[in-house]
Parts: structure tokens; C-alpha cells; sequence
């Protein structure tokens, strides 16, 4: 496996790029607020048109050991044996029915010798977990699955994919991965601390919640709040609710994406179903930090060999969270999984993978994921 990175600062530095391979995959994590990105896109598409680029925007941007903003993480890679298959959907295709999305994006990437998905979705108009509840409908159990949701740093106002030279909302873009020889690595972790009572979720319709104990669920979550309520939905990212059922019997984070006045309700990444148990979490930053860390152990685990590629999707609110240690999470990471292997990702809006390989794929908020790779 050959690998080339690059943070691009400047749209004009990609003209001047030599990789030094022709690559077969170019990811690229991308901010939003990136002049000239559009330039960026068709010029790697000139240049290398029978690679497959994929990408998406993001509440800022991992290479190596450094988390920045108002960039584009590149990275480009030569599989020895691997081979991969692009594949994009447009959510409005499947009327913003997600797990139908998910279905038809399995449908087209299924293969005996499918190894693996990453999917990239656009962050806030999709059901991430019926998206992931579709991936899986038809595929052997042997298929991992891992991703993220594009971010818009804390502003939730528009994300993006990328497909090839296509730059567009509303849309999902995945990767399948075939050969034996691949190995895939994963891992997802926290580290968010759960406080307050257990409240019953009394109603609810997919990812929207409309009354905890028979109470507004808005205005029940604006009390625990208090001044920083005025600031939601962003400050909703600071204050995640864990989720139990039947289903998610191990809890699982739900962030909001949205709140209603009017319906005094709150939107979430995920679904959230009537007769599930709900608690309020708040942060630990040595917690997050070794939840971070916890993660690259299962990741490396798993793969139980050096990898040379790792894709970290890490939630914007443990940004927010850890702010100027931001970093930390990420060099931790990296400490773990060893200097030879070559790191990218980005912050999201939600987080795709398992728990661990005894765990199926599922939506994650506020967790530190990471998907490694060895040919």
C-alpha cells in the first residue's frame, strides 16, 4: 500500500502536487469554509480520473497528529491487491427514507469477496441509524461497516460528500473493499459521564423526541441546560443523552441535531424510540482523552498487525469539549496504533462503526471511532 498526504492550506497547491504513484483512492476531509475547494476537486479529477475520491466536509480536520481548520486533509493510496468500488446516492432518490438508502447502496457494493464499507453521509439529512439498520440488511456478517456523518463545525447549517467530481448535500457516497488480503481494524469509544435520573421516553417518531415521563422533552432538557439553553442546538453537543432499549441494550449516545419551539421537541443523529430509558451526559476530559486511547487498543486488537492507514471520526462535541486538547485525542491515538501508520479523519456529526468486533455496525455520537488498514 502506497500512501501520500497533504493538508492543503492554499487551492493553488494541488497544481504543483506530485504523488510519485497513480492512486486508486483519494480521500479528502474538507471545511466547509475552504475557498476554492470546487478547483481542488476538478483538479484531482484531471489529474487522476480513474481513482475513486470521496470525501466530505467537517467539523475540522485530522493529519497526523494536528487538527486544523479552513483545510483539506488529502490523502491518497495504491492498493497492492485491494479492490475498491465507488458508489454515491442521492437521499432525495429514496424521498429522505435512509434505510432505503442504505439497502440500495448494499445492494450495489455486494460481492463474495466484499471485505468492507465506508460510507460518508451528508450530516443533517439523514436517519444515521436506519441508514446503518439498511447497510446491514443484506449483507454477510463478515462485511464491517464504519463512517461518519459530514459536520458543518458548530453551525448546522449545510454539510456536504463528495463523489468524484460531484460536491453536493443530500447525499451519501460509499466505498466497498474486496480482496482477502485486506485486514480492517476498528474500534469506537467515549468516555462521556452519564448523571441525573433515567427518564422513560413517552413519545417519540424515529430521531424525534417529543416528551420524556409525559413531560415537553424540550423544555424538560432546557432546565438541565440552564443559561446555556439559549445557545442550543449547538450547546446541545455539550449535553448528549445515553439511550437503553431492548435493541441497544449496551447505551448508546444520542447528540440533537435540531429543536422544535414550536413542537417543543429535539431531533436527533439517530433514532430514539418510545419506551427507551434516557440520561443526561456530561464531559470528563481525561475520560474523553482515554476513551480515545481505549479505542486504538480494540482498533489494534483487531487487526493484531501494524496497519498503515487509519481513518479517526471523531464527534464535534468532544471538539468542543476539549478544545486547545483537541489534539491530545488524536496523538494519543497514534501512540497506540504506532509511527508507521499514516492518520487522517475528521470532526462529524455522528459516527459509524461497531463497539468492537463482538459488536454490530451501529450509529455513534460523541465517540472517538477508528477504522485502520493493512494489505
Amino acid at each position: 500500500m502506497n500512501i501520500y498526504q497533504s493538508s492543503i492550506k492554499e487551492s493553488n497547491e494541488i497544481e504543483s502536487m506530485e504523488l510519485g504513484f497513480t492512486p486508486d483512492l483519494i480521500l479528502l476531509f474538507v471545511s466547509p469554509l475552504f475557498e476554492g475547494k470546487e478547483k481542488v476537486i476538478k483538479n484531482l479529477n484531471d489529474r487522476y480520473g480513474d481513482a475513486a475520491i470521496m470525501g466530505c466536509s467537517t467539523a475540522g480536520e485530522i493529519m497526523g497528529d494536528v487538527v486544523s481548520d479552513e483545510t483539506i486533509s488529502m490523502t491518497a493510496v495504491k492498493f497492492e491487491d485491494t479492490k475498491i468500488k465507488l458508489l454515491s446516492y442521492d437521499l432525495a432518490t429514496a424521498n429522505g427514507n435512509s434505510e432505503k438508502a442504505g439497502e440500495q447502496i448494499s445492494e450495489g457494493l455486494k460481492a463474495d469477496d466484499l471485505r468492507h464499507i465506508i460510507v460518508l453521509s451528508d450530516g443533517l439529512n439523514v436517519n444515521g441509524a436506519d441508514l446503518v439498520k439498511g447497510l446491514h440488511a443484506d449483507l454477510s456478517e463478515k462485511v464491517s461497516i464504519t463512517g461518519g456523518l459530514a459536520g458543518d463545525g458548530s453551525d448546522f447549517g449545510e454539510t456536504f460528500v463528495i463523489a468524484n467530481e460531484t460536491i453536493a448535500s443530500n447525499k451519501i457516497v460509499a466505498l466497498g473493499l474486496y480482496g482477502e488480503k485486506l485486514k480492517i481494524g476498528f474500534g469506537s469509544q467515549g468516555g462521556w459521564d452519564s448523571f441525573g435520573v433515567e427518564r422513560l421516553v413517552t413519545k417519540s417518531k424515529d430521531n424525534v423526541l417529543y416528551e420524556l415521563d409525559g413531560q415537553p422533552a424540550l423544555e424538560l432538557y432546557k432546565s438541565f441546560l440552564g443559561d446555556k439553553a439559549k445557545d442550543l442546538p449547538g450547546s446541545g453537543l455539550l449535553f448528549p443523552l445515553s439511550m437503553r432499549d431492548e435493541t441497544n441494550k449496551t447505551p448508546v449516545v444520542r447528540t440533537i441535531l435540531a429543536v422544535s419551539e414550536e413542537e417543543q421537541s429535539l431531533t436527533f443523529a439517530g433514532n430514539i424510540r418510545e419506551g427507551a430509558y434516557v440520561r443526561l451526559m456530561k464531559a470528563n476530559i481525561d475520560r474523553l482523552i482515554n476513551g480515545a486511547e481505549e479505542s486504538a487498543k480494540i482498533t489494534r486488537g483487531i487487526i493484531e498487525t501494524d496497519c498503515q492507514l487509519a481513518i479517526l471520526v471523531s464527534c464535534v462535541g468532544r471538539r468542543l469539549v476539549l478544545k486547545q486538547l483537541v489534539e491530545e485525542e488524536v496523538e494519543v491515538v497514534n501512540e497506540v496504533l504506532g509511527k508507521q501508520v499514516h492518520t487522517t479523519g475528521f470532526y462529524s456529526y455522528g459516527e459509524i462503526a461497531p463497539f468492537n468486533k463482538f459488536t454490530p455496525c451501529a450509529l455513534h455520537n460523541q465517540t472517538m471511532t477508528i477504522t485502520t488498514f493493512a494489505e
